[in-house]
């Protein structure tokens, strides 16, 4: 059987150059930046790669295993899909590629409320095992609309965002003055002139819309009305009081993405949440935050046998999900990493990725003579 991995892009640097000479800069400096001087996403991965793993060579070692369980569902291996916005600008049909390749390869496939695909198709193409994130809405007949449509479509998982109390301040974007569809200005023109194959592609499938939220709200939103709509229609304040209605409807598993702090989780666990995403949303919303690391170590080992505790921004390759792994998180996210894989390759893009982080993580597996992904805790290096 021929390998899904092209030798060409064996890293997720490798698939990011790549990436960058096909995607217009306005829509790549989107997926690529973070919020200000882009201080804490490039802190994420700094922080993260100086966690250290100890292999055990002598000792009684048979065969790893990368299968691993999270809130009662068993994946092939702890990684999974993030939710990102606004994916079909970034590379044309790309939420259709990367969910079908993470039903394909038994990983989980977060679908964002802002991306470029709704919730019925991201069912349908994983048969019904899409998580959904919900960007919290003002009016509770939206909420209500939403939830009822993610568990129409069989949903699992609702994953609730906590980390957008207001929209994220991004040089990179206001200087492109991002819109969907992009804005037709000279600048932007040439980068898509640049960029026949993107532009092709765009073609193809059409310009990109926001189709979760085509029932709600007007097309063609530039960054500025974005925001004001954002703003006016959805909200990321979160409390007990807009939570619980939430938890009533929903019937499937709940998490909460975006906690950073002990008392977050504390109240998630009140709160009836039956996972935690640790996230600062991939750097993209608190300049002077600390790391997704930093804030998973000071959490998983206090609460991680109270709540399944995940994490997602920052991590780039398979030892990168071990290091997570071994610092107490049950399961990891990525979100960059799978755009790069799509926008570098096309359709094959999301196979590559997937395939590429998993032979990653299973080399780390088998170099610490750990058989069981639960056992990883086990070869970190404490001080």
């Amino acid at each position: 059987m021929k390998s899904e991995i092209n030798s060409q892009y064996p890293s997720v640097d490798a698939l990011r150059t790549k990436a960058e000479k096909r995607v217009p800069n306005f829509a790549f400096e989107y997926l690529d930046g973070g919020c200000n001087e882009d201080v804490n996403i490039t802190r994420n991965t700094a922080e993260l790669r100086e966690v250290q793993l100890q292999p055990r060579y002598l000792q009684n070692y048979g065969t790893s295993s990368t299968k691993t369980k999270v809130l009662g569902m068993e994946f092939d291996a702890p990684l999974g899909i993030s939710p990102v916005g606004l994916q079909g600008l970034m590379w044309p049909n790309s939420p259709e590629i990367l969910a079908k390749s993470a039903h394909k390869h038994n990983i989980p496939f977060i679908l964002s409320t802002v991306t470029t695909m709704n919730i019925e198709r991201a069912s349908e193409l994983t048969e019904g095992k899409a998580w959904f994130q919900l960007y919290n809405p003002v009016e509770d007949a939206v909420r209500n609309d939403i939830i009822d449509r993610a568990q129409a479509a069989e949903c699992p998982v609702l994953v609730l965002l906590c980390d957008v109390p207001t929209f994220g301040y991004r040089p990179r974007d206001i200087r492109n003055g991002l819109a969907l569809p992009p804005k037709m200005s000279v600048r932007n023109i040439l980068q898509i002139l640049g960029k026949p194959t993107w532009a092709m592609n765009t073609l193809r499938y059409g310009q990109p819309t926001f189709e979760n939220l085509k029932p709600y709200t007007p097309e063609g939103l530039n960054l500025k009305q974005l925001g004001q709509f954002m703003d006016k229609t959805f909200s990321g304040k979160l409390n007990a009081e807009k939570i619980k209605p939430i938890r009533d409807r929903w019937k499937g598993k709940l998490v909460l993405k975006g906690v950073a702090s002990e008392q977050d989780t504390e109240d998630a666990i009140k709160m009836g949440f039956d996972g935690i995403i640790v996230s600062n949303h991939g750097g993209r919303q608190l300049d002077a935050g600390q790391s997704t690391i930093a804030s998973l170590e000071d959490i998983a080992p206090k609460y991680g046998d109270q709540i399944e505790v995940m994490i997602d921004s920052g991590l780039r390759s398979g030892p990168d999900i071990a290091r997570a792994m071994a610092s107490g998180a049950k399961f990891t996210f990525m979100g960059r990493s799978f755009m790069y894989g799509a926008a570098a390759l096309g359709n094959k893009g999301g196979d590559h990725t997937v395939a590429m982080l998993k032979r990653q993580f299973q080399q780390v597996m088998d170099q610490l003579c750990c058989e069981r992904v639960e056992d990883l805790p086990q070869h970190l290096i404490t001080n």
